[in-house]
């Protein structure tokens, strides 16, 4: 079919150098697995398309900009192209750069990013035959739920490997403003330390999403950030889990997730969900609870956490603990008036240990005492955090570190940590065999 005007625009600015642009850097970075597409993949509104520029920008340091092209199909001209229009588009890319096919070419392979990817009808064939026939590296992302993980790995059969792109994590929030440390955190200057505990009580609220951070180094106001972020979690609802599963059951939905996001770090089972949504006049099946869960943890926007067991029955009969994608989202939904900032905290520690790879679990003790996590890192390292917000009521800090002893004479291989708001407390609290950090030193230590 023959290539639209539309295209050939695009492919042709898609080959000039790169506007001046400033995009705060991710530390996420694709997996070095040759041969796979890389889906990247996230939340809505988390920074895909930034991160996708700025791997766009990184290539082009070292070679011409032929070598790797950015395009998005989120464009209005381009409605109902198909994988047709993407061969014509290849063809017409090679036409103007015949080099890059030639095989034995001596500048590496060429890199095509491809933003919106799932609005074309059988883009999956199209990567696929590109991956077993051509020197292009493919990066494709998209904010819809046929790009969730899930349906990469069934659209591409195990030829993609996932790049998971969360809201800022602290050191990137810092990083947008200009203020990320040069120095390790435990050896800045007492000012330094006071404003990087000053910004981080301001995350815990704001969260990270890049919108959210708003312009210079003011974030936006309450209300409008709280508008924001509603309105964000209202098109996931919509668009990733209404429309892709065809659910019916949009008010038990609508109630679940706002009962998530008030409750945050807090255990949740199905079988309790599904009573209390009768009692709400829900009549909802219990089968449909699992399954509202199941899309809201794929669509990204709460995640799970099961107890530590080796007995996958005990592990489906207890609770999980939910965690929202960011810790701005508390804040967005809690109606109360309370203090978040424990459950902030928390939440912040959840999203940190995910982003440096580790199996996340609880723990509940035999003696009923709970961790909030175990965390088991790539390397082999197994750690029992226990993060405490304001540890200085003594009876605090001895149910912390109790439940830390009684989770460690079950797990005995794994270090003791304790993670507090700020420095302050953490100097003043000892424990044998325990560490003790100030949560920003934890959260900008190195990976």
């Amino acid at each position: 079919m023959p290539l639209l005007d539309a295209l050939q625009e695009k492919l042709s600015d898609a080959l000039l150098p790169l506007a001046a642009t400033t995009l705060t850097r991710r530390d996420a970075v694709l997996p070095a697995v040759p041969g796979k597409a890389h889906a990247v993949i996230g939340m809505r509104r988390a920074g895909k398309t930034c991160f996708l520029k700025q791997l766009l920008a990184e290539r082009r340091k070292d070679g011409p900009p032929e070598r790797s092209i950015y395009l998005s199909f989120d464009d209005d001209r381009l409605a109902g192209i198909d994988a047709s229009q993407l061969d014509a588009l290849l063809e017409e890319y090679f036409r103007r750069h015949p080099e890059i096919r030639r095989k034995g070419a001596t500048k590496g392979r060429a890199a095509w990013f491809l933003d919106e990817i799932q609005l074309v009808e059988g883009w999956d064939r199209f990567v696929r035959r590109v991956l077993d026939t051509e020197s292009i590296d493919i990066v494709v992302s998209g904010s819809s739920a046929r790009m969730l993980s899930r349906e990469i790995h069934s659209s591409l059969r195990g030829r993609a490997m996932p790049t998971v792109i969360a809201p800022f994590s602290f050191r990137e929030a810092l990083r947008h403003r200009g203020e990320e440390p040069t120095v390790r955190a435990e050896r800045l200057t007492a000012a330094a330390r006071s404003a990087v505990e000053k910004r981080l009580r301001e995350y815990l609220a704001v969260g990270g999403f890049p919108e959210a951070q708003g312009s210079g180094k003011r974030p936006l106001d309450r209300p409008t950030r709280i508008a924001l972020l509603q309105g964000y979690v209202d098109t996931v609802l919509f668009r990733d889990v209404i429309e892709r599963h065809a659910v019916s059951q949009v008010a038990a939905l609508r109630w679940i997730i706002r009962h998530a996001l008030r409750n945050p770090c807090g255990s949740f089972s199905a079988t309790k969900l599904h009573d209390d949504l009768r009692s709400q006049g829900h009549n909802v099946a219990k089968d449909t609870v699992h399954a509202l869960l199941d899309h809201l943890i794929d669509a990204f926007v709460i995640a799970a956490v099961p107890v530590a067991t080796d007995s996958e029955r005990r592990r489906n009969t207890n609770p999980r603990k939910i965690y929202p994608a960011d810790p701005g989202l508390i804040d967005a939904f809690d109606t109360s008036g309370r203090s978040n900032t424990g459950h902030a905290l928390e939440t912040a520690v959840y999203n940190e240990l995910s982003r440096r790879g580790a199996d996340i679990t609880y723990v509940k003790t035999k003696d009923g005492f709970e961790v909030d996590f175990l965390a088991r890192h790539p390397g082999g390292r197994q750690e029992l955090i226990q993060v405490c917000a304001d540890p200085t009521d003594a009876a605090t800090w001895q149910r912390e570190t109790r439940a830390l002893d009684a989770a460690h004479s079950e797990h005995p291989r794994t270090e003791r940590l304790v993670i507090v708001l700020d420095a302050s407390g953490a100097r003043a609290l000892r424990h044998p065999k325990t560490q003790v950090l100030p949560a920003h030193q934890w959260l900008l230590a190195p990976k």
